[in-house]
């Protein structure tokens, strides 16, 4: 079963992933780059903070150094090396952080497993040291350098524009296939110059081979004599793939030239074969990945995660390194892209993510994307399953607690400002009665962990539905509500939808407990859902995307 996984990647690998079980693990850690990454959510400002990807030698940084010291004495030393010689420097913490998750990731993998390691240059030279202490420089593959981004204009230095991606073996009989990529226009314009009457572009390859032979291949054909030129006929018979072709080369070469596939040059000389483009797989990737875009503003990929990869990256290398059936990990997994693409290619996943903003934000992608596929199912494991546990989540930390409640509603959850006080709004949703071309409306939700409820907060949800020009307002509870909040709820009025012209609740109270038992909300009908209209009011829900991050809208609503 796909399992999708809610906790930190360190205890899920060590205590629910079982060793040698994975074929193939990609990580996509964040990068030590000291900044705060948000989502943006479509038609406002509002955002809800994905990671904060700052590095301190905190207790968890010594947690673990502590595991990689119990589990791999040699990585421990290297990295204690690194920490004294940096004097507790951030990098040297975010290297034991990563230390520590290498060493699970290596565990899990199959003997004929791999490993990618997304990261940049500003990280990727302290995580090669890492993991070369993990798996062995000799396990060592390939450093891959993907073109992110086009051209900057640093104001110092030159502009930064790519990712490093390390790959790594965990013993030298490692799972391979060879994958092609498109040639590139230069190449065709440059290789494939001639054409046949049909317009099939070919390039004419050779049909000798040095070295003059004693059998067939070193005999004269249609006057021309190969071993005068110190050569023998050599037909290479893999690219062309034809079963009516003859064994013996005299024949093969008659029956090449009566199907066309001779090319005699106008001005006499060795006649050669033609190679049609058509016909070709195309280039090996090389380690440079220049031919995969990143996802531009408007790309249909963008689901409003900051560090979100495209779909190509990850299928060329999921495509590479497993095959189908095969499982693949992904302890980072953020917006799910790996899992996705892992989907695609009948790959089996496991993904892990530390933030319920995360791991609600995939399971919504998956689910958007391949419901209709027969057989298609997967597990959502460390979210709360029963009030008790709901209400230990509230206990150990209330802004998880709010993003996992809003995904009970497939709301998108909104941090509370840094200044300024509570306004209120905890998550939104969005919806559209009125037709294809119609804005889309709002429901803002209220999100309380706390038991100390009184009328006056269902007062004040009602005065934000105003303010935030939204149609309907939900307070979301952990505790029962009172019956004053109740009676507060009902004479804040109703809303009428313009579809089916009937009355819902301008202001309802949801308890967790109704929801974790499959109830839900009275909510008008949405015209969106369906996958055309989905994408369609996925860029018109779309707003201006905030300066400075590479980031788009979140998925439209349903």
């Amino acid at each position: 079963m796909n399992r999708l996984i809610f906790g930190d990647c360190l205890e899920v690998m060590r205590d629910s992933v079982p060793p040698g079980s994975v074929d193939l693990v990609y990580l996509d850690p964040p990068f030590n780059s000291k900044q705060e990454y948000n989502v943006y959510l479509e038609g406002s400002k509002a955002q809800a903070t994905a990671f904060r990807d700052t590095w301190t030698w905190t207790e968890d940084a010594h947690a673990s150094l502590r595991h990689g010291a119990e589990n791999d004495r040699g990585l421990h030393e290297v990295i204690t090396g690194v920490r004294d010689f940096m004097r507790m420097a951030p990098m040297s913490a975010y290297m034991a952080y990563m230390a520590a998750r290498l060493i699970e990731a290596r565990r899990a993998l199959k003997d004929a497993g791999s490993l990618y390691l997304h990261c940049d240059p500003s990280a990727s030279h302290y995580l090669k040291i890492a993991a070369d202490a993990v798996f062995g420089a000799d396990r060592f593959v390939n450093e891959i350098a993907w073109k992110r981004t086009s051209a900057h204009s640093n104001v110092r230095g030159y502009g930064r524009i790519h990712d490093c991606i390390l790959f790594y073996s965990k013993s030298g009989d490692f799972t391979w296939n060879r994958t092609f990529t498109g040639y590139g226009e230069e190449y065709v314009r440059k290789f494939y110059r001639q054409a046949d009457k049909d317009g099939r572009l070919f390039q004419a390859g050779d049909l000798m081979a040095a070295g003059k032979r004693q059998g067939e291949s070193g005999m004269p054909w249609r006057g021309i004599d190969p071993a005068a030129r110190g050569n023998h006929w050599a037909i290479r018979r893999s690219f062309l793939n034809d079963p009516d072709l003859p064994a013996a080369p005299l024949a093969a070469l008659d029956y090449l030239d009566s199907i066309g596939r001779i090319h005699w040059p106008e001005k006499g000389g060795v006649p050669r074969i033609k190679r049609y483009l058509d016909e070709m797989p195309g280039a090996a990737p090389q380690d440079m990945f220049l031919d995969i875009p990143p996802l531009s503003a408007k790309s249909r990929e963008k689901l409003g995660y900051p560090t979100q990869k495209p779909v190509k990256l990850l299928e060329r290398l999921i495509s590479a390194s497993s095959n189908p059936g095969d499982v693949v990990l992904d302890p980072f997994c953020g917006c799910g892209t790996s899992l996705e693409a892992a989907e695609r290619l009948g790959r089996k996943w496991i993904g892990i993510d530390v933030t319920h903003i995360a791991v609600a934000l995939v399971e919504r992608r998956l689910k958007d994307a391949f419901s209709r596929e027969e057989g298609f199912a997967f597990e959502v494991e460390g979210a709360p399953k029963d009030i008790d546990a709901a209400r230990d989540l509230a206990e150990r930390d209330r802004l998880q607690f709010q993003y996992w409640a809003c995904s009970l509603l497939l709301a998108r959850p909104v941090d509370r400002p840094k200044k300024g006080g509570d306004q209120g709004v905890d998550g939104v949703m969005f919806f559209n009665d009125e037709g294809p071309k119609a804005p889309l409306k709002k429901i803002v939700i209220s999100v309380k962990s706390g038991g100390n409820l009184n009328p006056g907060m269902v007062r004040d949800l009602a005065g934000t539905v105003r303010r935030e020009k939204a149609v309907m307002g939900i307070f979301l509870t952990l505790a029962e509500p009172t019956k004053g909040m109740l009676q507060e709820a009902t004479a804040s009025g109703e809303y009428v939808s313009p579809l089916n012209r009937e009355r819902y609740p301008a202001v309802q109270i949801v308890t967790v407990q109704k929801l974790l038992g499959g109830g839900r909300p009275k909510l008008p009908p949405d015209l969106t859902s369906g996958e055309a209209s989905h994408r369609k009011n996925r860029a018109a829900a779309r707003g201006p995307e905030p300066k400075g991050l590479d980031i788009a809208a979140l998925d439209s609503p349903e």
